[in-house]
């Protein structure tokens, strides 16, 4: 069953969402050469702690720590450590969530570390990020939850090929629903799987966290021993990108998003739902 949530709750989810954000600010200060990945771990644990909120990955399955991060070639779920000292050149991803009032916010971006990034690397950022809005922009009334993954798909193999021959989309993992838990039906593909035929029809009140995967080479991975760690089969390098998006009556609204979503939207000529928190 898919929960469809009432303005007032996703008014609440706005709330997680924008902590998100500022997790997702503070840690991208923090992501320089030099720094470990628990230091951004320990600057997340303090936004939440600033805006009493509470943490939806520390703990979760057993988790063991506030946010992922994802350097180069782990795709997902990667666990902060002091051990880990980001250099000049890395590529990190930050996955993180939020809890206010029992609703729950989800988003991750993608950054780099230091410079001298090659341009296919960035181009495979950019890429990611765009079909993140893509899908976004296909959360409408009307629409089934099969056009979310069309409009992602359909934009990365829309764009010029890589030297490797083309981008991974990453088949094991992808978005979901999320409410009054991080993880809800439905599941939401970064591709179009005609098994699962049309999905779901999205109405008022349905919220999902969309998150595009993709690597720059196979779309395989694999799982490490600490049964967490998820590294593209190949050593490529992978880029992610996520957005926890309600629709409402007055369309999309983008609750991780520092605006709602507007500028991005609009750029696809799209108008955001009005922020319920003014």
């Amino acid at each position: 069953m898919v929960e469809i949530k009432t303005p007032d709750q996703i008014a609440k989810m706005r709330e997680a969402g924008l902590v998100v954000a500022a997790i997702h600010a503070a840690t991208r200060e923090v992501a320089v050469p030099g720094a470990s990945t628990k230091d951004l771990d320990d600057a997340a644990r303090k936004v939440l702690a600033e805006h009493g909120a509470k943490s939806n990955f520390l703990g979760y399955g057993g988790f063991p720590a506030t946010i992922c991060t994802s350097v180069n070639d782990v795709v997902v779920h990667g666990i902060p450590d002091a051990d880990t000292i980001l250099q000049d050149g890395d590529l990190i991803s930050v996955d993180c969530g939020a809890i206010i009032e029992g609703w729950h916010g989800d988003a991750a971006y993608t950054a780099f570390v230091g410079s001298g990034h090659s341009a296919e690397l960035v181009e495979l950022n950019r890429v990611t990020e765009a079909s993140l809005w893509a899908g976004i922009a296909a959360v409408s009334k009307g629409n089934r939850l099969v056009d979310v993954s069309k409009a992602i798909e359909g934009y990365i193999r829309r764009q010029p090929r890589p030297s490797c021959g083309k981008y991974g989309i990453v088949e094991e993992y992808g978005g979901h629903g999320i409410g009054s838990q991080m993880h809800m039906e439905p599941h939401v593909l970064n591709y179009v799987e005609r098994r699962r035929g049309r999905g779901p029809k999205l109405v008022p009140g349905f919220c999902i966290a969309i998150e595009p995967m993709i690597n720059l080479g196979t779309h395989k991975t694999h799982v490490l021993d600490d049964e967490w760690t998820v590294k593209t089969n190949d050593g490529s390098r992978s880029s992610h990108w996520e957005h926890s998006v309600a629709l409402t009556e007055d369309g999309p609204l983008v609750l991780t998003a520092p605006d709602g979503g507007k500028a991005r939207l609009a750029e696809l000529g799209i108008e955001a739902a009005p922020d319920p928190l003014g």
